[in-house]
């Protein structure tokens, strides 16, 4: 079994503590976000490796090496600004922190994702493409792996029309991204490649590949037994299959683009109800959840 920790919400920023404290109880809950009353255990005994999400890593980084599985990061740093982002770290704070963690979990096992990428008036083409070559810069020879994707329609993005005011891209936009993106990772010793997008550009020189595929999942655990996740919304992705423990509407960085906030108040309900003793993320187990032990 593959952790992600988490899809959902940013553990490593605002939910770390709990994390440990369930890593050295040896079990975790999780509720089933579709039927709550449905609650998954997880021991860490059946955990092969683990991926931990995050826009801050700052708080988790003096634990990584009390964490005795093989761990993957993937960080997402993005070039904008307190208008989209209200809640995320200085970039600066976010770049030093990467570097430290790819000192102690190593270079192969940091990816950075420059995700979502959406234009308008203030964040334009030229304004990626420069900001893109600047954090491939910064980060060169700390990381190797570089992933992008673009916004997708989510409810919250619906909610934020007015704010992001996106622009449609063109095959042109595309292009350009894929050209500049890729002679900008080439140059400092990094691969690019899209995650589950219609618009791959290999033709410009962008990789192929998942973002945890079977080989890397093989590299990781030495197992060839994961099965491939799979999505009706999205036939891209063709990663093994992970189990996220994240709560959705709990993070509290309030991207203006993100997918698993779609209601803010909900997000400081859900907060206020976080113990970091409890075995679940958000709130106590009751007594009529059923609890069933899931292995893989």
């Amino acid at each position: 079994m593959i952790l992600n920790v988490s899809g959902r919400t940013d553990i490593p920023a605002f939910y770390f503590k709990w994390f440990m404290n369930r890593y050295k109880e040896g079990f975790i809950d999780v509720r089933n976000p579709f039927y709550p009353k449905k609650v998954s255990r997880i021991y860490f005994d059946d955990v092969d490796a683990i991926l931990f999400c995050s826009k801050n890593p700052i708080p988790c980084i003096k634990y990584l090496k009390d964490i005795n599985k093989p761990i993957i990061f993937h960080i997402t740093l993005t070039p904008y600004k307190k208008d989209i982002e209200p809640n995320v770290s200085s970039k600066g704070n976010i770049i030093e922190a990467i570097k430290k963690i790819s000192d102690i979990i190593g270079i192969d096992n940091v990816y950075v994702r420059y995700d979502p990428i959406f234009i308008n008036e203030r964040y334009t083409l030229d304004y990626h493409i420069k900001a893109f070559d600047k954090m491939c810069t910064l980060l060169n020879g700390y990381v190797k792996h570089i992933i992008v994707s673009f916004i997708d329609e989510y409810k919250n993005v619906k909610n934020n029309k007015k704010v992001l005011n996106i622009k449609k891209f063109t095959l042109d936009d595309y292009k350009k991204i894929g050209l500049s993106f890729s002679k900008s990772a080439k140059e400092n010793g990094m691969s690019v490649q899209t995650c589950s997008e219609e618009y791959n550009l290999k033709e410009y020189g962008f990789i192929k590949d998942d973002c945890i595929s079977a080989s890397l999942a093989f590299k990781l655990t030495g197992k060839t037994n994961f099965k491939r996740w799979t999505s009706r919304n999205n036939k891209y992705c063709h990663c093994v299959n992970m189990v996220d423990i994240g709560v959705y509407n709990t993070c509290k960085h309030f991207c203006k683009y993100c997918y698993a906030n779609y209601d803010e108040k909900k997000v400081i309900e859900n907060s206020l109800k976080h113990n970091p003793n409890s075995s679940l993320l958000i709130g106590e187990l009751k007594e009529d959840d059923v609890i069933e032990v899931r292995q893989d």
